[in-house]
């Protein structure tokens, strides 16, 4: 069984994650000048709504918009309209979300202030098909590029050009006002070109090297999304056309500011923390093998980190699926490969969840796994091998026990994995965060799952 003081421990470094990551206190650093004109806020992200409601009690003058988030992550706002579609399969409510910011920023004068609160999850909630295309197209697209187990920065470099807002059309459509893009980073390298595929920041690559990224995986496109990219209409803007001139973007939270904060928590509990990476990519199961062979040298041998140590690491990890019928994400999925390699091992106990709460197609950010978690699920009926190969990991873990359910926490910062080696604190501090300068504040603590 899960030592509870582990679970407590790791839980609270969640929270620390999360809570840098903080709607109002990312955005309080970042507030842009106030135009002499009108200030449009536009959005896409699990954690729009948030950053919206954040905005609007940080701005001190009118301010009106429109921002989409995922079913059941809005929250009250009292003047930018919130949106819901789906993710990641988009709807037409995605699509009529996309119609409606493109109506926010139409008419717009050179002293209006257009602000951009962009974060993990817009791709999916921002359909916009092209000439020719429909929206049945784009989810054609979208489960593809799921499908094949490609990087985000591949994936988003596709959909650019096969899409209406995304690749800074937004922006572009804003001309002649000021764009300044607050984005919350969810992909490797923190690069804000590819949040959300970005709706209002342009990106470097171009038609032919998506078109060459196609070929050199084999990804297998709808006929229809082919022949559009074999045209030169599908082409995204450049990002030195006139059109973005003036125009800012910031990164105001991120992966790297994330575990950076749950380092700090640890190191304040007594426990060391050593960041492997903010920027893992890769197959999820290779990528929980790697970090289970890590954590068993470190048990072994104190190498290449003497315990008691936390082991810290984000990024985004994929899944290349045989099947549509599974059940989990990808941090389960990791989380499941990892459980097998370190199966009748003692001292190591780790959690891996979405910062945003949810983890692929169920209600759960993620789950803990010990030395013993194999075993109970054995113990269960479910066989931890067949589970993955199946892309079961939820069915798996919820056979355990494990389970981490927090729901959805406002922000998505990507995938965060904490691997204890070595005692628990006695004392870890759950329910404490760290929030950078400003030092500790209460966070709200989240369940797990337990079978009676």
């Amino acid at each position: 069984m899960i030592d509870p003081r582990a679970q407590e421990f790791l839980t609270s470094l969640f929270d620390a994650a999360v809570t840098a990551a903080d709607a109002r206190a990312a955005l309080a650093a970042h507030l842009p000048a106030r135009p002499r004109g009108r200030t449009i806020v536009v959005g896409a992200g699990k954690g729009a709504a948030q950053l919206a409601a954040a905005f609007e009690d940080l701005w001190e003058t009118p301010v009106e918009g429109v921002v989409v988030t995922r079913y059941g992550y809005a929250c009250p706002t009292r003047y930018i309209r919130v949106m819901e579609a789906a993710h990641p399969v988009p709807d037409a409510a995605g699509e009529a979300a996309t119609t409606a910011l493109f109506n926010a920023v139409t008419g717009l004068t050179a002293d209006d202030l257009v602000v951009a609160l962009v974060c993990g999850g817009g791709s999916a909630l921002l359909p916009s098909p092209p000439d020719g295309l429909t929206l049945a197209d784009e989810q054609a697209l979208n489960a593809a590029l799921l499908a094949s187990g490609a990087p985000i920065g591949v994936m988003n470099a596709i959909r650019k050009h096969v899409s209406g807002i995304k690749g800074g059309r937004l922006a572009a459509a804003a001309h002649p006002a000021r764009v300044v893009s607050l984005v919350v980073s969810d992909v490797p390298g923190d690069d804000p070109a590819q949040v959300a595929s970005g709706p209002t920041v342009p990106d470097a690559v171009t038609l032919e090297q998506a078109r060459a990224m196609i070929t050199a995986r084999g990804i297998v496109l709808p006929p229809a999304v082919s022949a559009h990219l074999g045209q030169e209409a599908a082409r995204a803007p450049s990002p030195d056309n006139p059109v973005f001139a003036g125009h800012e973007v910031r990164v105001i939270a991120s992966a790297r500011m994330s575990l950076a904060a749950a380092a700090r928590a640890a190191e304040a509990a007594g426990v060391t923390a050593v960041i492997l990476s903010d920027a893992i990519e890769g197959e999820a199961a290779v990528i929980g093998q790697m970090h289970a062979a890590i954590a068993r040298q470190v048990v072994t041998h104190a190498q290449p980190f003497i315990p008691p140590v936390v082991i810290l690491s984000g990024g985004e990890t994929t899944v290349t699926l045989r099947h549509t019928n599974g059940r989990g994400g990808r941090n389960t999925a990791f989380l499941l490969a990892f459980a097998q390699e370190i199966d009748g091992t003692s001292g190591i106990c780790a959690l891996a969840a979405d910062t945003d709460g949810i983890d692929g197609s169920q209600d759960n950010a993620g789950a803990f796994a010990d030395g013993s978690t194999a075993t109970q699920m054995r113990v269960a009926g479910v066989d931890p091998a067949e589970a993955l190969r199946a892309h079961d990991a939820w069915g798996a873990f919820a056979a355990a026990g494990t389970l981490f359910a927090p729901g959805p926490t406002g922000t998505n910062v990507n995938d965060f994995r904490a691997i204890l080696v070595g005692e628990p604190p006695a004392r870890s501090g759950t329910g404490q965060a760290v929030v950078g300068k400003q030092g500790v504040r209460r966070a709200a603590r989240y369940p797990i799952q337990t079978n009676e």
